[in-house]
């Protein structure tokens, strides 16, 4: 462009005024990008579904599965794990899209695609509406109606009410955890399993030879306590992960303005940790055996870790540091994966030294020898 001086007409003297003259030049408002390759666009997919978290609903889910008693075929464990995948891709996608201003205020969220403009809005929402449709249309065509609910639902309570409540009320956290509490119960209906108890699916108690009246009969382990126990594991667990995350990065949820309870009230964002993680005792060492999901060694075996991750939430509690708050997600980030490892050994109803092939020959080829006999 080129500044030229002219006389002013309305004063006299010295006093001028300027003026641009434009060139001819034509500038384009848009910015030329590259188009993304595939490689490109699967990384951009992978952050629109939060990868990490996506990973761990679908390892929560196929838990469910494993710990089912009821038969589960290759199909089965796939289809819930596909399902679950764009489920949780579809909800975490819909999250971000409303929440491009506020994520761009914060540092560790404003890195994401759509701040940065990776990703264009309109691309994005066709992928959330793509994987939720997807992912409950796997779950019912492939396993069952109750399954594809439960994904389809968890979409609608992580994406809406989740995210509305978190710059609302502090009971966004309470929220978020029944949505991360779902998937295992996604897992525990892909084979068959049913949530609430009836005439022909009652609760069945599994205590100890000492206590029960009658013995434990395997096929009676579906009962409806296992979904219950499911629920309250997974529950109880995200309060201690999700407060100590809160309360290290709680000066960037205050400045988005997030109404999350680290800023609101730290004290009581760690006692409510603190109270979870001793929740999550009774629950491993009661609730679970009981259910039928795991032999009565479970509850023994449990306490070691339960014990480490209530001390660490009591620490996080007593003195309420920062030091403290990473301890205890440090110790969230292994704890349900070693539950959930625990859960699978001491199954009920599994011959693990027969299963690896430990032992000698089963009853069954022994009922046989002796009938050849």
């Amino acid at each position: 462009m080129q500044r030229l001086w002219l006389p002013s007409t309305s004063r006299p003297g010295f006093f001028h005024k300027s003026f641009i003259r434009r060139s001819n030049v034509v500038v384009s408002p848009f910015r030329h990008v590259e188009a993304l390759s595939p490689p490109q666009l699967l990384k951009l997919y992978g952050q629109l579904s939060k990868s990490r978290l996506s990973l761990l609903m679908v390892l929560t889910a196929m838990t469910g599965v494993a710990l089912s008693p009821l038969p589960a075929t290759v199909p089965t464990l796939l289809s819930t794990a596909v399902g679950t995948a764009l489920c949780s891709a579809s909800a975490n996608t819909l999250n971000q899209l409303q929440e491009i201003p506020f994520d761009a205020q914060m540092a560790r969220t404003r890195m994401r695609p759509l701040v940065r403009r990776a990703i264009t809005p309109a691309h994005a929402a066709g992928f959330a509406v793509a994987t939720g449709i997807a992912g409950p249309l796997v779950l019912w065509t492939m396993l069952n109606p109750t399954t594809a609910l439960l994904g389809a639902g968890n979409i609608a309570l992580y994406a809406g009410v989740y995210t509305w409540m978190k710059r609302k009320s502090i009971y966004n956290t309470w929220v978020g955890s029944v949505v991360g509490a779902i998937p295992p119960l996604m897992g525990w209906t892909a084979c068959g399993g049913q949530l609430l108890p009836s005439s022909t699916y009652p609760i069945h108690l599994f205590l100890p030879g000492f206590l029960s009246s009658t013995p434990v009969d395997l096929a009676l382990i579906d009962n409806a306590l296992a979904p219950l126990a499911f629920f309250m594991l997974l529950f109880s667990w995200q309060f201690p992960h999700f407060n100590g995350l809160s309360h290290l990065v709680r000066s960037s949820y205050a400045q988005a303005g997030y109404r999350m309870l680290a800023v609101l009230s730290p004290r009581k964002n760690a006692l409510v940790a603190l109270r979870h993680a001793a929740l999550l005792i009774p629950i491993c060492s009661v609730l679970i055996p009981l259910s039928g999901l795991t032999t009565w060694t479970f509850a023994l075996t449990s306490l070691i870790p339960n014990a480490v991750y209530t001390h660490a939430a009591w620490q996080f509690w007593r003195i309420g540091g920062e030091k403290q708050a990473r301890v205890m997600f440090r110790h969230s980030l292994w704890y349900l994966p070693v539950m959930m490892a625990l859960m699978m050994v001491h199954k009920q109803g599994v011959d693990w030294a027969k299963w690896l092939g430990l032992s000698g020959e089963d009853d069954d080829d022994k009922r046989k020898l002796e009938v050849k006999l």
